[in-house]
């Protein structure tokens, strides 16, 4: 499948590498086509570089791992390209103008992930993977015990492309669909107990688990 993704950094880079190990055609996308260090590491990982809009119009699906203060400038950089199609949303609302520890610039009554949709209304919105670190959104098996990740979206054919994605690529076995866009706030609200727990744990090596009862 070809595969887009929108941002260079850490996330992207995980992310990228993990779909082009899964024999993807992906293309990693940043402000500008001739990012030396985003060019490099696209050659060495087998990846094509361009910009966020050539990204999103190589992709039939297109994950979004920018960073969150810069997450709808990217995508409307990217809009020409991501008509029709699915937005795999994995940014998260930190603002961190005053330091450690951020607050969410968007909250409560609203969230990143609407605000994406609420903006390209054309676009197929799924939040999904903002609920733990980069390295294990792809590698849920490093943990010792299965965890749960979420899905949040308006199209349920889109939310199950995603879910195939997450279980046959990335190895989710516990994914749950909490319903239309507007549950992102819940799991972008996550955040600030995720970085309490970050700093209490030492690590980040760690994720939710969902436990039901007993029927």
């Amino acid at each position: 499948m070809k595969i887009g993704v929108l941002g260079t950094g850490r996330v992207g880079k995980v992310i990228g590498g993990k779909l082009v190990a899964l024999g993807h055609d992906v293309m990693m996308g940043s402000r500008t086509a001739d990012n030396p260090a985003a060019m490099a590491w696209a050659t060495d990982h087998g990846a094509k570089q361009g910009t966020f809009a050539d990204a999103a119009a190589h992709g039939e699906l297109v994950f979004h791992c920018g960073k969150g203060e810069h997450a709808l400038a990217i995508a409307m950089a990217a809009r020409p390209g991501l008509a029709g199609k699915v937005l795999i949303d994995l940014t998260n609302p930190l603002d961190f103008s005053k330091g450690m520890p951020p607050t969410l610039s968007v909250c409560n009554d609203d969230s990143l992930g609407e605000r994406l949709q609420a903006a390209m209304p054309e676009v197929k919105v799924v939040k999904t993977l903002n609920t733990l670190n980069c390295e294990l959104m792809v590698a849920p098996g490093k943990l010792v015990e299965a965890t749960t990740i979420f899905v949040s979206g308006d199209d349920l054919e889109a939310k199950a492309k995603v879910r195939a994605l997450l279980t046959e690529g990335f190895g989710w076995r516990d994914v749950i669909d909490l319903g239309d866009i507007t549950t992102a706030r819940g799991v972008e609200m996550w955040l600030p107990l995720w970085i309490r727990l970050w700093g209490a744990l030492g690590n980040a090596d760690f994720n939710l688990r969902v436990v039901r009862a007993k029927p």
